[in-house]
This record gives C-alpha cells, sequence and structure tokens, in this order.
C-alpha cells in the first residue's frame, strides 16, 4: 500500500516539527552537496531555524558565494537601471583604491617601514609571516641547490665513465700497434723495420757496406810567403808522395 501525501502546513507539535526540521534539514543539505558535485556548481545554503540557530552549506566558502550574489544582484540592477551605473563604478574603484592601499600598507609593514602604529600582538604577527616567508625561502634555495649539486655529479660520473673508456681504447691500441710492430719484426727483420719504423724500438742497427764511398780533394786557399815556407803545399806533398812510391816500385829506372 503507498504512502499517502503529506499536507504542507505547519506542524503544531513543536517535537515532531523539531525531528522534521532535523530530518529535512539532512537531506536538502544532501541534495545541495549533490548539485554541487554532480554538476560543478557554486551552491551556498543557509537555514535558520525557528529558534534561531544557523545552519550552512558551502561548496567553496560561504563569504565568496554571498560576495558573488551581491556583485551579480548589483550587476543585474545596473542593466536594468542605467542611471545607477555611475554610482556602481565609482564603488567599484573606491573599493579597489582600499584594497590598493591596504596592500602597500602590508608591504610597507612587511619590509619594516610604518611599524610605528603597530602593538605587540601586530608586530608578533609580522615576525611570523617573515619567518614562514624566510623558511619557504631558504627550502626553496636549498633545494635548487640539491638539485645542482646532484645534477653536477651525474655529469661529473659520465664525463668519469668517457674517461675511463678513453683509456681503455687507448690502451688496446697501444697493445695492437705493439703486435703489428713484432709480427713486422719476425717478418722482415730487424734493420728493415728500424729503417720503416716511426717510433724507436730496442732494435740492432746495420749499415750497408756494399755502399762506395767516395773521395774529393779541393784546392786549399792560397796562403802567404811566411806560411809557404813553413809547410809544404798539399798537391807538392802528394806529388812527392806519389813519386818515391814509383821509385821503389821501378829501382832501375
Amino acid at each position: 500500500m503507498g504512502r499517502g501525501k503529506i499536507v504542507i502546513r505547519r506542524i503544531d507539535n513543536s517535537t515532531s516539527r523539531q525531528v522534521t526540521f532535523s530530518k529535512r534539514r539532512n537531506g536538502i543539505f544532501k541534495k545541495a552537496k549533490e548539485l554541487a558535485i554532480l554538476c560543478d556548481a557554486e551552491v551556498g545554503l543557509m537555514i535558520f531555524s525557528s529558534t534561531g540557530r544557523l545552519y550552512e552549506y558551502s561548496s567553496t566558502s560561504m563569504k565568496s558565494v554571498i560576495d558573488r550574489y551581491g556583485k551579480t544582484k548589483e550587476g543585474q540592477q545596473v542593466v536594468t537601471n542605467p542611471n545607477s551605473e555611475l554610482k556602481f563604478w565609482q564603488r567599484e574603484a573606491a573599493s579597489l583604491r582600499q584594497q590598493l592601499h591596504n596592500l602597500q600598507e602590508n608591504h610597507r609593514q612587511l619590509m619594516g617601514e610604518d611599524l610605528s602604529g603597530l602593538n605587540v600582538k601586530e608586530l608578533q604577527s609580522i615576525e611570523n609571516q617573515l619567518e614562514v616567508s624566510l623558511r619557504g625561502v631558504r627550502t626553496k634555495k636549498d633545494q635548487i641547490l640539491f638539485d645542482e649539486i646532484h645534477e653536477l655529479n651525474r655529469k661529473g660520473s659520465l664525463v668519469h665513465q668517457e674517461n675511463t673508456e678513453l683509456y681503455k681504447k687507448i690502451s688496446m691500441i697501444g697493445k695492437e700497434n705493439a703486435e703489428l710492430y713484432k709480427k713486422i719484426y719476425e717478418a722482415e727483420g730487424p734493420s728493415e723495420v728500424n729503417r720503416d719504423s716511426p717510433r724507436p724500438y730496442n732494435f740492432a742497427v746495420v749499415e750497408n757496406r756494399n755502399v762506395p764511398v767516395q773521395l774529393g780533394l779541393s784546392t786549399l786557399p792560397q796562403q802567404d810567403d811566411t806560411e809557404q815556407s813553413a809547410a809544404p803545399k798539399l798537391g807538392q806533398t802528394l806529388q812527392i808522395t806519389v813519386k818515391s812510391m814509383s821509385q821503389r816500385e821501378n829501382p832501375l829506372s
């Protein structure tokens, strides 16, 4: 058997009224939350009970919902009433000027300026903000330095590996050259290896004795009379030596 339709009217019994209020309040909050999640909507809900107690729900924050509602409402009024457009923009300009003034004042206080009108609690709050900011800056700096050191270590390791590989290649090439020269030495002999090899090895050097040796005489420069009397000329010495040798060979002539 189906449930009968409930008549929508005020419940006279206070206890039943309170129970119904709690059940329907929870139900409407659940529906508002589902609406915000399913439809990606910004939802704000406020309920005041008969006793004056406030119950609220907002998908973001109630303040942002109310501010958005006020701006949207004012924009709609401006569209419907063009005469109030000037006042609307004047209020916007005044609000922006006040925000800029607050930001500039906060910046000066963080820089250590205009601190005369602040009490101990406000100064402590500024000090805490500076400590938090300084801690964040140091953490970021340390992280950047750590990343740079890690990158340099990685590059140094790569360079070391490349140097090791190059050293192994150079050692291998040296061994191959040594084996090649050894094979050439065994195939051609030590004289050919020493003559053609651009590098010094402990091979014996043997000169070729079949190369003819040619000697020649050149005329000495002219000398003065004193030198001529002291020593005979080379031509005369050779002539005398030749004559004496011919006389020994042919004594009868």
